[in-house]
């Protein structure tokens, strides 16, 4: 409306005064207050600046010691002073709100539509009337402020003792006009400007999460935006948590600091527990008898009252967001409805961050799950498994530290590996009683569990974990093939507890870790079988041999002498007969050196005898092509080296023999550090293939089975050179 409509309005309000007789004096000073307020009016002055002028002029014109403004809430049953002049009690300052609760002025204009007075007498019950009571006031006369056809508030005055003037409502009246013109230019150049505002702040946040920044500095930047929308002393925003706890996970104050987010709190006596019950907007006063961890950390900050609006994601009841008022003065009626708008921008940027950060989180899990999958299929120790692991999700869910840890059958954990920050980690093999650990937390709740302070903890593990600078841990169970295997553990330096989200992440990544176990633990199983069957075949060749040797050997040396004896016994005549016995001796005889090549090939009894030096020393005499041996051992070895070097050795000489066309053969067979190094060349054709039967495939099966490797390098006419390293504390395997 401009300055000509304003004017319109104003020359429509005079017309009653050139109607009835009205003193001179009195008619001019009525027209140069109302032209005043029309001024006000059509500068586009604020509604509050508005309502203020109006309160003055009425009790400067009308000779009246108060005057107020007030406006009827949505509902019906409350009115807030919106401008007071010359009031007492003090307790009617604007901003204050009252109930309808008996007869008043206030109620009879809502309920009419028109003018009323009320006489307060001692009897009229009503909060109003006994707050009127109490600044000695007897009569109140009010008219109503009609804003596009519904009343929207009343102009008021009260008298203590005298009688309130005759036509004092339709005086009354004459201003309503103004003010009603006054508030539908204020509100709609306010919810302009809020539009506008508001409209800011999302192109704000929409281009934060767009640039894929975190959530942690999204809520951050919510809070502020909605403290300075509204405008309030501070900000929450929090996050309703499945075990019924609500999470502060961002702020505001006009102070410039929040000093409590990542604090959980129960959700009693809170914005946010009412909202959790009701699932509306709703507004709390923080009372000096209320007893809560919430209430109390509120009067700590000096918060007076809070109003909050539920944050709904995705169909779910995902948080709050609440602005707080430190001052007595409640915050505006109408700040449940916009923060209820604003939180649709609130749960559209959480809906985009959170999926982007799903997005991040999702290719950084999968990163770390292709590294530790590539780890674990080059055959890697599970300790280093496990410090791989715990280096991934340390960084991940914003750790320090991080380690695994196995249950032991005597009621305790061992601590197997793990990663920390800047350091190595210092407890890989240590085990602790389960009391005041993580470890135990888990193991009593089947589920993640954390401790956000070790401090106070009388514990074994709770006294370390401090040594080490830790102030909090959370873990996860590690399940393996059903049965509750061990924890993943994350710690923190930091005073304020790991983020919350960090079970859910935490939970997740166990997965990766026990798939890494199971691998670990088959290969594990598998390499012990073959080992069982490496030595199983190993103890059946050696007891054949001995059958051989202690069987049919010495039954073909009996025979082949008592051959040798019935020929010479065997009279001259018999010459015929002598010569068959004495062919058959010597059959018996080739019979038995063949038996003793095949009991040496299955299994040489000088290796069991002698040890591997003498027994590779008859491998190179046994051998067509000259053999250059060099033995460097420290005695005797384990039993399954010394013959998965033998067979080494002795593969590698038949195959050079029979298809290299070499004219030489060089072993070396050296002790180094905790390692049998085997290495046989030849200067031969070269070009051999182990998948083509040569017999080497067998040879790296039996060093694999005990944890050692064979390589072969055999290019054509370069010779070939095969090296096996077998690890002498093998036995374990």
């Amino acid at each position: 409306m401009g300055y000509l409509d304003v004017m319109g309005t104003f020359a429509r309000l005079a017309e009653p005064h050139a109607k009835r007789r009205v003193e001179p004096g009195r008619l001019a000073e009525e027209q140069a207050a109302l032209r005043r307020v029309a001024t006000l009016v059509a500068g586009g002055a604020p509604s509050s600046e508005v309502f203020e002028a109006v309160a003055k002029e009425v009790a400067q014109v009308l000779h009246l010691r108060n005057a107020w403004v007030c406006r009827y809430e949505d509902d019906g049953t409350v009115v807030t002073m919106l401008a007071v002049v010359g009031f007492r009690p003090d307790t009617f300052h604007p901003g204050s709100r009252w109930p309808l609760d008996g007869p008043s002025v206030a109620r009879e204009i809502l309920r009419t539509g028109r003018a009323q007075r009320v006489d307060v007498d001692a009897d009229l019950p009503g909060t109003l009337a006994a707050e009127a009571r109490k600044g000695g006031f007897t009569r109140v006369a009010g008219a109503p402020i009609i804003v596009d056809g519904r009343v929207w508030g009343v102009i008021a005055t009260s008298s203590p003792d005298t009688r309130l003037p005759d036509g004092l409502e339709e005086r009354l009246a004459e201003f309503t006009g103004l003010v009603a013109t006054a508030i539908a230019n204020s509100e709609a150049h306010d919810e302009l400007t809020r539009l506008a505002e508001e409209q800011a702040a999302l192109r704000r946040m929409a281009t934060l999460v767009a640039a894929g920044a975190p959530p942690e500095e999204v809520f951050e930047a919510v809070s502020a935006e909605v403290a300075s929308l509204l405008p309030a002393d501070a900000s929450a925003l929090t996050r309703y948590e499945e075990d019924g706890i609500v999470t502060a996970l961002s702020g505001w104050t006009t102070e410039g600091g929040y000093r409590y987010v990542g604090r959980r709190y129960e959700i009693r006596d809170t914005v946010s527990g009412l909202i959790f019950e009701t699932g509306r907007p709703g507004r709390i006063e923080y009372h000096a008898e209320t007893r809560s961890d919430a209430a109390e950390a509120a009067r700590e900050m000096g918060w007076r009252s809070s109003v909050g609006a539920p944050i709904t994601v995705d169909g779910r009841l995902w948080g709050t967001l609440a602005v707080i008022s430190k001052s007595e003065t409640a915050l505006p009626p109408d700040t449940e409805r916009r923060l209820a708008e604003f939180t649709e921008l609130v749960a559209t940027a959480i809906a985009n961050s959170e999926a982007h950060q799903e997005l991040s989180r999702l290719a950084a899990e999968q990163a770390a799950l292709r590294r530790v999958a590539t780890l674990a299929a080059q055959g890697a120790s599970p300790g280093e498994v496990f410090e791989a692991v715990s280096a991934e999700v340390a960084p991940l869910v914003g750790g320090d530290a991080a380690g695994v840890t196995r249950y032991e059958a005597d009621g305790t954990f061992t601590s197997l590996g793990g990663w920390a920050k800047n350091r190595d980690y210092p407890i890989t093999g240590r085990r602790f009683p389960l009391k005041g650990s993580v470890s135990g937390l888990v193991l009593e709740t089947r589920r993640p569990s954390r401790i956000d302070e070790f401090e106070g903890l009388q514990s074994e593990a709770a006294a370390t974990m401090l040594e080490m600078g830790w102030q909090s841990a959370m873990g996860a169970p590690i399940w393996v093939e059903g049965r509750l295997w061990g924890v993943l553990v994350v710690y923190s330096k930091r005073d304020e507890p790991l983020p919350p989200e960090t079970e859910r992440r935490l939970g997740e990544f166990t997965q990766i870790v026990a798939t890494a176990i199971a691998n670990a633990d088959s290969r594990a199983e598998l390499d012990a079988s073959r080992a069982r069957i490496v030595a199983t075949a190993d103890a059946t060749r050696r007891r054949i041999e001995r059958d051989l040797h202690d069987g049919a050997q010495q039954q073909l040396v009996s025979l082949a002498l008592q051959v040798r004896a019935a020929q010479a016994n065997a009279p001259e005549q018999f010459g015929a007969h002598r010569e068959d016995l004495s062919q058959i001796a010597e059959g018996l005889t080739s019979v038995l050196d063949e038996l003793r090549e095949i009991a040496l090939g299955i299994h040489p009894a000088i290796l069991a005898e002698g040890g591997l030096g003498p027994a590779l020393k008859t491998l190179a005499h046994r051998c067509p092509i000259p053999v250059e041996l060099e033995v460097q051992d420290d005695g005797r070895l384990a039993e399954s080296v010394e013959v998965a070097a033998y067979y080494v050795v002795s593969e590698a000489l038949t195959n050079a023999a029979k298809h290299s066309g070499a004219t030489k053969v060089t072993v070396d067979v050296e002790v180094r550090e905790h390692t049998l190094r085997v290495t046989v060349c030849d200067d031969g054709a070269g070009g051999a293939e182990p998948a083509r039967g040569s017999g080497l495939l067998g040879l790296k099966d039996r060093a694999e089975a005990i944890g050692g490797t064979v390589t072969l390098e055999s290019r054509r006419n370069l010779g070939t050179s095969l090296v096996a390293e077998l690890p002498l504390d093998s036995a374990t395997h």
